[in-house]
């Protein structure tokens, strides 16, 4: 049995074709993709499914302060824990950029629940001010 079967098989993303095929996306990279679909897919943008996505789009205009990050932090728990039921979260960090003022560097840990391995997920996020407050 491989990875995938237990983890799951789907489209790439981006969707990409080569040969004209759809290249699919399986086992942890699966998971992967599948986390930052989620935190990239703005609540509300998908007609079909609008409670589908993470908060943190809603954040783009905030200062980049402690309330921000750690609201940022509580949208990405609760969006993971409601659509990624393959991945056990067990933390969740947003701290700003030291080069850059208007990023976050969000460091999310996460185990396979199946397997019981590891990863984590770096995850830049740019805040529209660029302003510690």
């Amino acid at each position: 049995m491989t990875d995938a079967d237990f983890l799951g098989r789907g489209w790439k993303f981006p969707v990409s074709i080569v040969d004209g095929k759809i290249v699919s996306s399986e086992g942890y990279d699966s998971i992967r993709e599948s986390i930052m679909i989620i935190l990239g897919t703005a609540r509300g943008e998908r007609v079909m499914r609008p409670d589908f996505g993470c908060g943190i789009n809603e954040l783009v205009f905030a200062p980049n302060n402690t309330s921000t990050a750690t609201l940022i932090t509580f949208y990405i728990k609760e969006a993971l824990l409601k659509w990624e039921p393959r991945i056990e979260l067990l933390n969740v960090n947003a701290e700003p950029d030291e080069t850059e003022q208007n990023k976050l560097i969000i460091s999310i840990d996460y185990m396979v629940k199946t397997t019981n391995t590891k990863d984590n997920l770096v995850y830049p996020f740019y805040l529209e001010r660029g302003k510690i407050a």
